[in-house]
């Protein structure tokens, strides 16, 4: 994940105050997308899931 600048391409969501930006194409090739913020033992973070396999989308990691 990374702050980037939104783009007219780019979908936008709102949730409890907090704004998420993704591009449609991306979207539409992962969706449905589940963000979470997870506080663990070894840390806290974001936890993002979708249908797509691992390494489907952007190689073999999953921290695009």
């Amino acid at each position: 994940m990374a702050l980037d600048e939104q783009r007219d391409e780019d979908m936008v969501f709102d949730n409890g105050g907090i704004t998420y930006v993704i591009s449609e194409d991306l979207y539409n090739r992962v969706k449905p997308i589940k963000i979470d913020f997870v506080n663990s033992p070894m840390g806290s973070g974001f936890s993002i899931s979708s249908n797509l396999p691992v390494g489907a989308a952007c190689g073999s990691s999953c921290s695009c």
